[in-house]
């Protein structure tokens, strides 16, 4: 038996989100899977870990987007195949705030706010800094369930008023991968 694949999965896919997400990739040296983006999530469980396991190298980063749906919808069944699946090691996840309204939200090891700064709670969709309990998205609400080893927060991956824009190489989103990286023990 071989060892299972290490992964990174990040709560959205949408075409900016795609664009930082590949970006922020690059810079740490993981491999994007960009065929995961979508606004939902166009592919199911299964199609995913044949891709993963097509990867050049690891980790491997792939995207996850419920499209605002409540409850469990096509990116969180698609995350929950993964985590159960004997072939991927999920490293950590990338915890995308968004404005979706009535959802329980996820606990965050910790949040890279708008600025860069590592900060020890959740943030809001603009990459505030938000003293509470949960960090809400539309597609975060099965992590805790999953008990993975590393959940970092993120506002509106490719946004908050350009500070994360691809163009300028993503960085709030590559400083959470690097950080899911550290605290994982991947190295």
């Amino acid at each position: 038996m071989s060892k299972p694949i290490n992964v990174i999965v990040v709560t959205d896919g949408d075409k900016v989100a795609q664009k930082a997400v590949e970006t922020a990739a690059r810079n740490i040296g993981a491999r994007c899977i960009s065929a995961s983006a979508g606004n939902p999530t166009p592919l199911n469980g299964e199609q995913l870990v044949q891709l993963i396991k097509t990867a050049a190298h690891e980790p491997v980063v792939v995207m996850l987007d419920d499209r605002g749906v409540n409850g469990p919808g096509q990116g969180e069944s698609a995350l929950t195949y993964l985590a159960g699946h004997r072939d991927i090691r999920i490293l950590g996840a990338l915890a995308v705030a968004s404005n979706t309204q009535a959802t329980e939200g996820t606990h965050v090891h910790a949040s890279v706010d708008y600025r860069g700064e590592l900060v020890s709670g959740p943030v809001d969709k603009l990459g505030n800094y938000c003293p509470g309990e949960s960090l809400h998205g539309d597609t975060v609400e099965v992590l805790d369930e999953l008990n993975l080893p590393v959940v970092i927060g993120i506002g509106d991956v490719g946004k908050m008023n350009y500070a994360d824009d691809y163009t300028r190489g993503a960085p709030l989103t590559t400083k959470a991968l690097r950080e899911i990286i550290r605290r994982s023990g991947y190295a």
